[in-house]
């Protein structure tokens, strides 16, 4: 599109991260702006999954996160052989979610991110009903083949947007600053909803 950027039409299956269960399929298009500035994304999708089955993960997991004695903390998820401990499966869920929308604001037409590990995670015990994260991600640049830290904040109660804050330092591409917030659920990533400011 002159003046603004390329615009791509897409159409494609999505799976549940954990299970690999088919979850739907969905039709987008993305604009990559010209000026650096995240994609433009529109999307419609068709889940297997109904929203009541979706509340009842995410209430499943934030229950298990809430009945903690203690805060969580873990390093190094997954661990050198790939393996993650049942304990840790709900903070890794989360990063997983909370990620995406990293991934979704650094990503260009010629960049692309995956969550390679969660290199430490602290739960912060609230008084309100939110749970509350702190996080190291690591996150592997395609095609650079680079390992890009992030520190990120992440607060979560079912009902309500995923709020994730962050900040990226990266030695070739100098400092990024972070985002303020954006929406999904705890399910997965949820790139139907706008992010929030």
């Amino acid at each position: 599109i002159p003046e603004s950027g390329h615009k791509y039409y897409l159409q494609f299956s999505t799976e549940d991260y954990r299970t690999g269960e088919d979850a739907g399929n969905c039709l987008a298009t993305v604009l990559y702006p010209k000026k650096k500035s995240p994609p433009v994304v529109s999307i419609k999708c068709s889940h297997t999954k109904d929203q009541k089955e979706i509340q009842e993960e995410d209430n499943r997991l934030y229950q298990r996160l809430r009945h903690q004695s203690k805060p969580i903390t873990g390093n190094n998820i997954p661990d050198s052989y790939g393996n993650i401990e049942p304990a840790l499966e709900p903070v890794w869920a989360l990063a997983v979610a909370g990620s995406s929308s990293i991934m979704w604001e650094k990503s260009t037409e010629t960049l692309g991110y995956f969550l390679a590990q969660v290199k430490s995670v602290r739960q912060w015990m609230r008084e309100d009903d939110f749970t509350e994260f702190d996080y190291t991600v690591l996150l592997h640049e395609i095609p650079t083949q680079e390992i890009i830290s992030c520190h990120m904040r992440l607060k979560w109660l079912p009902g309500h947007p995923l709020k994730v804050k962050h900040f990226c330092a990266a030695e070739s591409h100098g400092v990024d600053e972070g985002s303020g917030a954006e929406s999904g659920s705890a399910a997965g990533p949820s790139a139907e909803k706008g992010a929030n400011s």
